[in-house]
């Protein structure tokens, strides 16, 4: 696959019709909670991310977000799930769908490598203000 020299550019063939090491592109990652895009699907774009530490709180008004752990073992604390307050635990192989509207906060002890599934142009910080964890969108490895 050939990759673009801007990272904000879309390639032109989206991670389409190709194979896509998400080994090799979560190793390509230097930073925690960098989220960088690797293909799409219609309005949809796949995200690989190294996370370790505490996100802050935020919520998603208008999406759902999909967390698929590769590596590691996640936690994601939600306000107000289907379930009440409560903690989701993810490990290697498995996932969860955080519906939207619900607040939560992903946190790691030790590093985690994963998978998120989203619409494009979502926030990564939620719809509340910026900080220093938000991230440009777009941004293709």
């Amino acid at each position: 696959m050939s990759q673009s020299s801007n990272p904000t550019t879309t390639p032109a063939e989206r991670g389409q019709c190709q194979t896509i090491d998400l080994a090799g592109k979560i190793a390509q990652i230097n930073k925690h909670w960098q989220p960088r895009v690797v293909a799409e699907m219609n309005d949809y774009q796949f995200k690989v991310v190294k996370v370790e530490g505490e996100f802050p709180w935020h919520r998603h008004a208008d999406t759902d977000e999909t967390f698929v752990v590769l590596e590691g073992e996640l936690r994601i604390d939600v306000r107000g799930g289907p379930s009440g307050d409560d903690t989701i635990v993810l490990r290697a192989g498995q996932m969860a769908v955080v519906p939207k509207g619900i607040e939560h906060r992903p946190r790691a002890n030790a590093e985690v490598k994963m998978l998120l599934i989203e619409p494009r142009g979502v926030v990564n910080t939620g719809d509340g203000a910026k900080g220093e964890r938000t991230v440009e969108n777009d941004q293709w490895i």
